[in-house]
């Protein structure tokens, strides 16, 4: 599937991965294990590994082997998740000749809640945990840098009010889950006209891109539900 979400952002989704291919460069401020923090990219990628993946080879050599093989010319955020793609959901807002658009690929096999105590006792440790709820945040509007961290709060507020609205309960602690343990998040700025200051809750703006995240989250969510409720009935169906 190959849909054209911005005159200079186009959408690719199949089984193996989400791929935005950008005209020209974007400014994107991520979290991602690939060319992460505050970078001008060509290209942003969520790919789908198995999630005996990470064990293999680095998570930042997987993906760069995947983008060379792809002929992904130019800076590449990579990402990486064990979700399924049949999880991706797509939701956009406009208003005022802007658009928002929030994709989302969700795996909640390692949720946890914020504070949960870690498995990895030290601080330098790195992660071997692939679920994993990815976020990709695309805008037409030209955003400050100060309202794109503000847009990575409120982005991450949603994620988390979608998963207390879906009662999703940590295995450590049993409470309330807001994210998982290896979740990604990256917001890319617009070549637009209008140009934004800030994206928290008292503005238009803000309200828009949580609906949008929360709206999509959640109905990833309801997929993996969906998802387990049909294995549960395949498994008891075979015993």
């Amino acid at each position: 599937m190959s849909v054209l979400l911005t005159p200079y952002a186009k959408l690719v989704h199949c089984s193996e991965y989400l791929h935005l291919d950008f005209v020209k460069s974007h400014q994107v401020v991520s979290s991602a294990v690939f060319n992460g923090g505050m970078v001008q990219a060509d290209h942003i990628v969520n790919l789908k590994v198995a999630k005996d993946a990470i064990t293999i080879e680095p998570p930042e050599i997987t993906l760069s082997h995947y983008c060379k093989n792809s002929a992904w010319h130019g800076k590449v955020v990579g990402m990486m998740t064990a979700a399924s793609m049949d999880s991706f959901r797509l939701v956009k807002q406009s208003a005022e000749g802007v658009d928002i658009v929030a994709l989302v690929t969700t795996g909640l096999s390692n949720v946890r809640r914020v504070g949960d105590r870690a498995e990895y006792r030290h601080i330098a440790d790195s992660v071997n945990e692939v679920g994993t709820i990815n976020l990709i945040i695309l805008t037409s509007a030209k955003l400050t840098d100060a309202a794109m961290i503000e847009a990575l709060l409120i982005a991450t507020e949603a994620k988390s009010a979608a998963l207390q609205e879906a009662g999703i309960l940590s295995p450590i602690s049993n409470k309330i889950a807001t994210g998982t343990g290896t979740d990604a998040i990256a917001v890319v700025n617009g070549h637009g006209e209008q140009q934004v200051s800030y994206c928290g809750k008292h503005v238009l703006f803000g309200e828009l891109l949580g609906k949008a995240v929360f709206q999509a989250v959640t109905s990833s969510i309801g997929w993996q539900s969906i998802e387990q409720a049909n294995l549960t009935k395949a498994t008891i169906g075979l015993t």
